[in-house]
């Protein structure tokens, strides 16, 4: 078990600059993650009140919007090799606070 977890770890830690980097390239996988978020988060709180809700259901529909969203992301891709368009801006983030 604390193999696995230290494996896990050194997974994440390698991952996690491409991870972010191809989300924040893609806007409309930023907000799949975030609808995610939300999900897990709203069966988490159904869970606390005692609603049970079949981990099937919810993470079939998560592995069909991945499968949509790669579909989407691939169709995009060639369709700009096809017309010689540049590989579109990220999306950028307002500063936290106005004032700064």
């Amino acid at each position: 078990m604390i193999a696995a977890v230290v494996l896990a770890i050194a997974l994440m830690m390698f991952t996690a600059g491409w991870i972010s980097g191809f989300v924040s390239r893609h806007r409309t996988v930023k907000m799949l993650a975030l609808s995610f978020l939300v999900l897990i988060g709203a069966s988490l709180i159904a869970e606390g009140f005692n609603f049970h809700i079949d981990k099937p259901f919810i993470y079939g529909h998560i592995a069909f919007a991945i499968c949509v969203e790669a579909l989407n992301l691939t169709y995009q891709s060639r369709q700009a090799k096809r017309n010689h368009e540049p590989e579109p801006e990220p999306v950028h983030l307002r500063d936290k606070y106005a004032g700064e």
